[in-house]
């Protein structure tokens, strides 16, 4: 069993294709995750993620701030509670439009790590 607070795991930067974006890899292999992992982003005021597609999917659950979600049926505003199901190889980006950080929680399946 792994518990720990969220706070206490190192904050990575995101480079490539993201403006203003941190990620803290949550619950990985290393703590005997065979199937999924759980990622929490950060995104600060006016930040956004990569703009991108890959063949896996993404559960996404925003915890805090305002922002949009780019897909490829368009864009759509996201806010906390929201929850955004990212099929494989969706085109997708996450924009932090408000004045506050952009967070939430994104589980993917092992493979994306590799």
């Amino acid at each position: 069993m792994k518990h720990a607070n969220y706070a206490d795991i190192p904050a990575e930067k995101v480079e490539q294709g993201a403006e203003g974006v941190t990620i803290r890899w949550l619950i990985t292999e290393r703590d005997g995750a065979e199937n999924f992992l759980m990622r929490h982003f950060e995104i600060a005021p006016d930040g956004h993620t990569p703009r991108h597609r890959h063949a896996w999917e993404h559960e996404v659950f925003i915890l805090a701030g305002r922002g949009f979600v780019l897909c490829d049926a368009g864009e759509e505003p996201i806010r906390p509670g929201d929850v955004v199901f990212m099929p494989s190889g969706e085109i997708h980006q996450f924009r932090n439009s408000g004045k506050e950080p952009l967070q939430m929680l994104c589980l993917i399946p092992k493979v994306e790590k590799r």
